[in-house]
């Protein structure tokens, strides 16, 4: 079953499509020659970065940069100040809808680089990756491709799992929220029907007051009337 509308099958789905399209551009690029590929880089660069599935893929921080993750941080701002050159939306123009989204891709990957801690998660989902895959593959060039793999899916899950917990989060807060906002309105409702049941009180007490004044005086006045001296015999 596919939890969370299908985003596992979409995850899927995005890389078979994106290694068969992988394959197929390298060995085009290739065949170039060298000045095709000089002439085609750029363009390659935000294909690369804005191709179907990208949101996934550019999870890594690593791959985005293209650099290896045992780098170290001088050689990943030498590469972060090479990659905006190719792929910036001014330099650009004829493509910079897809420049800028690659641009983003790059600048978000290089900041999280920077940020130690995120930096650190990174490589340990990154040797997760190795540690799953060299118990099953003995050939470099398969291992190599198999750890690329295993990573992009790696990511991805983590992902989709931050993505359902916010969601939970955001739902839980939600329904809080609207527990508030019925809590408010009932406490608003019991002080209404108090203050009016005090008024209405008032009222009644002086109803029942008058009430009853007039009652004792109609009695009063019927006795009155009904109460005559006897008439004196001559």
């Amino acid at each position: 079953p596919c939890p969370t509308q299908g985003e596992h099958c979409k995850l899927e789905g995005c890389c078979k499509t994106f290694f068969q399209i992988k394959k197929k551009k390298l060995t085009w690029w290739l065949g170039r020659g060298n000045g095709g590929f000089r002439r085609e880089r750029d363009f390659g660069q935000r294909g690369r970065l804005t191709h179907p599935g990208s949101s996934y893929f550019n999870l890594n921080p690593f791959e985005v940069l293209q650099i290896d993750p045992e780098v170290t941080d001088e050689e990943t701002k030498k590469r972060f100040r090479q990659l905006p050159i190719l792929v910036h939306p001014d330099k650009n123009q004829d493509d910079a809808d897809r420049a800028q989204k690659a641009f983003e891709a790059v600048d978000k990957a290089y900041k999280l680089l920077l940020h130690q801690e995120q930096k650190k998660r990174a490589l340990d989902v990154i040797r997760a990756g190795k540690e799953y895959v060299e118990h099953t593959e003995d050939d470099p060039e398969l291992f190599k491709q198999a750890v690329y793999k295993q990573t992009v899916k790696l990511f991805a899950e983590l992902e989709i799992k931050r993505k359902e917990r916010e969601a939970k989060e955001m739902h839980e807060r939600k329904r809080q929220r609207e527990e508030e906002i019925e809590a408010q309105e009932k406490a608003k409702r019991e002080r209404e029907w108090q203050k009016n049941f005090e008024e209405s009180r008032d009222g009644r007490v002086d109803s029942w007051r008058n009430f009853q004044a007039n009652t004792k005086e109609k009695k009063e006045k019927k006795n009155r009337t009904f109460l005559k001296p006897p008439k004196v015999k001559m």
